[in-house]
């Protein structure tokens, strides 16, 4: 409606932020779970919050974290549940997150699900 008018903002106290590298998008298992959860917003879609597992890289998309289940050791993987419904949770510094998506090098991004039926992840599995 007009009412708003535009100011400048003060030159005091600007500062610019760092380019994210791909170095700084992999993700630290043991920090807390909150961290890892705004690393992978911060970083998807690009350079893409990054791991390792059985030496292959993945680039993992969104993370839930599961407040108040601290059940798993940080890097730690788990498969809860069976077929479409399962999920695939990983522990961090304090509580496990939810995986949302995984890409694979060379290949389509899956459901973290499928993926997990695909490498056939059995239980004490950890990212590296």
């Amino acid at each position: 409606d007009g009412s708003l008018v535009p100011r400048p903002q003060p030159a005091d106290g600007v500062s610019l932020a760092p380019k994210i590298t791909v170095a700084d998008a992999r993700i630290d298992w043991s920090a807390p779970a909150l961290r890892v959860d705004r690393l992978t917003r911060a970083c998807w879609p690009a350079p893409g919050p990054w791991t390792t597992f059985r030496g292959q890289r993945l680039k993992l998309g969104p993370v839930r974290p599961v407040a108040g289940d601290p059940s798993l050791a940080a890097g730690v993987l788990e498969v809860r549940g069976t077929g479409a419904a399962a999920e695939v949770v990983v522990g961090t510094g304090s509580e496990v997150v939810e995986l949302g998506e995984i890409r694979p090098e060379g290949k389509t991004a899956m459901s973290a699900a499928a993926w997990a039926r695909g490498a056939r992840v059995t239980a004490g599995e950890r990212f590296e």
